[in-house]
């Protein structure tokens, strides 16, 4: 009789102990009140951000080369950040006229935590070109092939994308080789700097 339940099952009579039943039932009340707690919490973070949402420009509505980013706090859109570092990104380049409904999906699929990767997400960024529209996510872990595989996947559920859209993952690593070859006068951050690029002088 190690399971609580195991004396309910074999006493018919109805005398079993009543604080034992108590215990269980505040215990499943308890979980139950943290359950709605966390999703009423969820429920008004997604509230807060859809009232401001509603009143920004949408990214299908700018006009020459604009940039959006959605990053969770403390995590600073760059590559150099500690939480994205050893990291990558998803990236995605659409067509003229989706990125709005795109982005607008992503960012409601990061709040609604349906990545399932834990805290793996850093962030998303859409960038508005003149020829086409890039949306990238952002996640901590490059390396970590099963968690890019998955978000990977939720992704291209999300957004609804067609089975032979092109998708490219892109460690930060080489994002900062890449920017170094393009623009060989930026100068990578030396232990005695803060931990930005520099133009070198």
């Amino acid at each position: 009789m190690n399971n609580k339940f195991d004396a309910l099952k074999d006493d018919d009579s109805g005398d079993h102990d009543q604080n034992e039943e108590n215990s269980t039932q505040k215990d499943g009340e308890k979980e139950k009140t943290e359950r709605d707690k966390s999703q009423g919490s969820s429920k008004r973070k997604v509230e807060q951000f859809w009232r401001f949402y509603s009143h920004m420009v949408r990214p299908g509505d700018l006009t020459g080369h604009s940039d959006f980013h959605l990053f969770k706090e403390g995590i600073k859109p760059m590559w150099e950040d500690d939480a994205n570092k050893n990291g990558g990104k998803w990236i995605i380049r659409l067509r003229k006229g989706l990125a709005s409904r795109c982005w607008e999906n992503l960012i409601l699929a990061m709040l609604g935590e349906q990545f399932m990767v834990g805290e793996e997400i850093c962030g998303a960024v859409v960038s508005v070109r003149f020829q086409e529209d890039i949306i990238s996510i952002w996640n901590k872990t490059a390396s970590d092939q099963a968690t890019t595989a998955r978000i990977r996947d939720t992704l291209r559920r999300v957004l609804n994308l067609p089975p032979n859209t092109i998708m490219e993952y892109k460690t930060h690593t080489d994002s900062i080789k890449i920017s170094l070859i393009m623009q060989p006068d930026l100068q990578p951050p030396g232990d005695h700097q803060d931990k930005t690029w520099h133009r070198a002088t």
